[in-house]
């Protein structure tokens, strides 16, 4: 009897991880539809800033719609620290230094500097989480960071072209850093929270204290955004940022987060180049290249050795 609760307690814990690891990969899908969408929005109809301000503030209002009919959970005034901590790394810090970074810098530089987030979501969390960084995690970030670059670098080296890295801007890119660095301390310090706490919950009040850091800076530029005159399919742009990569993205990743550990999500963030490079490919823009394919092999290796639980001695 102890054995088949044993078994169906196992079936369960495995349900449960590959649930979190779908969600993640529709989250990676969501961002890399999202260097597409925001980059054709900004800055000629919305500013960086002013994008963040209609981002966060479309948001809160429907987490605060759906939870008023999903839930009736309040939340303890002793928790309040670590939720405004949240929104600051999550919220403010995170989203107005990514557009306003990738608005500065090119592409192909943030994409480079972003393959460090789950290097210091690692090593964020062995320092805070006390989570032990075994060999096969080690291995797993580094094959990570060996397709991301490949994504980047061989097509430039063995094709007819070059990328003039002098195009990309040292602000903009410090921005692309501070964004990677500030998301890997909201996903530890967003985690307490989630285990105490409903998804919805968490993620409403987050963005909740998100809005009031980022009003000051995205005002003024919302203001000026000309919607009569916007084009349809950009309304639409902006609308899938502040509902998918946005609304959706940020609940999926606070359920992924009640199975996995930090670093687990954020190592999904290399599976963006691939994504990306596959939804062009869908739409007619480019070719599939044996590159991609062999880059996708070492990010998926990469993730999966990133996953691996130590198993208990009870196991």
């Amino acid at each position: 009897m102890r054995k088949k609760r044993w078994r169906r307690s196992k079936l369960e814990s495995v349900s449960k991880t590959l649930q979190a690891h779908i969600v993640l990969f529709v989250v990676g899908a969501f961002y890399a539809a999202n260097y597409i969408v925001a980059k054709d929005i900004m800055p000629t109809y919305i500013g960086p800033s002013g994008f963040i301000f209609y981002r966060v503030f479309g948001a809160t209002i429907l987490f605060w719609l759906v939870h008023r009919f999903i839930s009736k959970e309040k939340i303890q005034r002793e928790d309040y620290p670590r939720f405004i901590q949240s929104a600051l790394f999550g919220v403010a810090m995170n989203q107005l230094f990514f557009f306003n970074g990738l608005n500065l810098t090119t592409p192909i530089n943030a994409s480079v500097i972003m393959t460090s987030n789950p290097i210091l979501v690692l090593l964020d969390s062995a320092l805070i989480l006390k989570e032990s960084i075994t060999k096969w995690k080690s291995i797993g970030v580094g094959l990570g960071v060996i397709g991301a670059l490949m994504l980047i670098v061989l097509p430039v080296v063995l094709g007819s072209g070059f990328v003039d890295w002098s195009e990309g801007d040292s602000l903009g890119d410090l921005m692309i850093f501070i964004n990677a660095l500030s998301y890997g301390l909201y996903l530890i310090s967003v985690k307490p929270l989630m285990a105490k706490y409903e998804a919805m919950t968490v993620i409403k009040w987050v963005f909740t204290f998100g809005c009031v850091m980022v009003f000051p800076f995205g005002y003024d530029q919302a203001l000026a955004v000309d919607w009569a005159n916007m084009p349809i399919d950009i309304m639409l742009g902006v609308a899938f940022v502040i509902i998918c990569v946005t609304f959706l993205v940020y609940f999926l990743n606070a359920v992924a987060l009640k199975t996995v550990s930090p670093s687990v999500v954020s190592t999904y963030i290399y599976l963006q180049p691939v994504m990306a490079g596959a939804l062009s490919v869908g739409l007619g823009m480019e070719s599939i290249h044996w590159i991609q394919v062999l880059a996708a092999g070492f990010i998926f290796t990469g993730v999966y050795l990133v996953s691996i639980r130590k198993k208990r001695p009870s196991e």
